[in-house]
């Protein structure tokens, strides 16, 4: 389909959503890789994530760019040659890009069960208010589970830990925003969170 939503945050930040309803197939149509992209896509072993992988790259088309504009660092994070800052999400239907003139971050996570038996794992601090009998208590830890998987992508500073460096303050889900602070080697950072429902999934992002 084509672009499910687009947020314009502020003047220098767009985000735009993809819902995957095409067929590899159909994905593949109007969109040229590099080289190495024809090869990173035809190489993956699971269709899922070769339509993520292309859908993103219509989003790109969407925003102005191209495959060839993209390249990546040895960490795996994302740039754009004209300089301007990117990051890049997909999961199961659903993938997300976000460009800004600032440092940003976005993910996107399934709204699921399974995340209570993993929250120990990347929640710390945020226990202290969480409520295991609130109806929202997935939506909850998916919001926290989002918001340090993009601000992971943003920092981009191996050995950043989601459970001993990241910690994000109460919010309210209607509310649509928070703030999270990382805690890193003798360096702390505000920043602001926004968040919203798609369908069944959790989208997160965040800019400086």
């Amino acid at each position: 389909m084509p672009v499910y939503k687009t947020l314009h945050p502020n003047s220098q930040t767009t985000v735009k959503i993809w819902k995957i309803t095409e067929s590899y197939d159909e994905l593949f149509q109007g969109v040229k890789l590099k080289p190495e992209s024809l090869e990173r896509v035809l190489g993956m072993k699971s269709e899922l994530h070769q339509r993520g992988f292309l859908s993103v790259r219509h989003l790109l088309l969407a925003l102005g760019y191209s495959d060839y504009d993209l390249f990546y660092d040895e960490n795996g994070k994302p740039y754009l040659k004209d300089g301007r800052q990117i990051s890049i999400t997909h999961s199961f239907t659903f993938s997300g890009v976000v460009i800004s003139d600032n440092k940003t971050g976005i993910d996107i996570e399934k709204n699921r069960e399974k995340v209570k038996l993993i929250a120990h794992k990347f929640s710390n601090y945020e226990f202290c208010y969480l409520n295991k009998d609130e109806i929202d208590y997935v939506k909850k830890l998916t919001v926290i589970w989002g918001t340090k998987e993009a601000l992971y992508k943003l920092y981009a500073t191996p050995g950043l830990s989601f459970y001993n460096h990241i910690l994000v303050i109460p919010f309210d889900l209607e509310a649509g925003k928070t703030v999270a602070w990382i805690d890193y080697e003798n360096s702390k950072s505000r920043f602001d969170i926004y968040f919203l429902g798609l369908e069944d999934f959790t989208c997160v992002y965040t800019i400086t």
